[in-house]
């Protein structure tokens, strides 16, 4: 009779596999364990997108910071923006009485270039900082970019350092351009 405490060994004919059952077995359990984690950790990396677009510039103008802060933040400043881009020649925003409506307070709206240009301002430091919550009104409803733009004084100069993300994918190229056109060549005008 065998002994309780000591266990029995039994052999693989004792429970009916033979050798090339029992390697593919054994196989098959390494391979079940290893794939598991690999399947685990695939998942949360399908969550992040690495194909985003982004926009970053900086531009330099012969102004201080104050005058191109208000240039960003106040609604006659703005208005001479959009005049001097040549945006108002078109028959839709000539007609417009104001194309401009500009909070100067943090969680303010704003309407830009008739209401092409719709958001809120998120932050606003005086002559330093201004972050903008700023979609195009044709983006899908709630779709919201944000637009950030950083002033520093270079000697009665200003750096202006531009990062506008978050906004649809394919649209870099065509906001770039209406950067430079709409904002920053009118405003060197503006300021010169």
């Amino acid at each position: 009779m065998p002994d309780p405490l000591v266990p029995t060994m039994r052999t693989s004919t004792t429970i009916g596999l033979n050798r090339r059952q029992l390697l593919t077995a054994g196989t098959m359990a390494i391979v079940a364990v290893t794939a598991r984690p690999i399947a685990a950790r695939a998942e949360p990396n399908s969550e992040i997108s690495s194909t985003e677009e982004a926009i970053h510039q900086d531009r330099v103008f012969s102004a201080t910071p104050k005058l191109v802060y208000e240039a960003l933040t106040v609604e006659k400043q703005f208005d001479r923006i959009i005049q001097l881009s040549g945006v108002m020649k078109a028959d839709a925003m000539a007609k417009m009485r104001n194309p401009t409506k500009l909070s100067a307070h943090v969680g303010g709206p704003f309407v830009l270039f008739g209401g092409y240009i719709v958001g809120r301002q998120l932050e606003l430091v005086p002559h330093e900082l201004v972050v903008q919550a700023w979609r195009v009104q044709s983006w899908p409803r709630g779709m919201y970019s944000i637009a950030r733009f950083e002033l520093s004084d270079q000697a009665g100069r200003t750096k202006l350092a531009f990062d506008h993300t978050a906004f649809p994918k394919g649209q870099a190229a065509h906001l770039v351009s209406g950067w430079q056109e709409h904002y920053w060549d009118p405003i060197t005008k503006l300021l010169a």
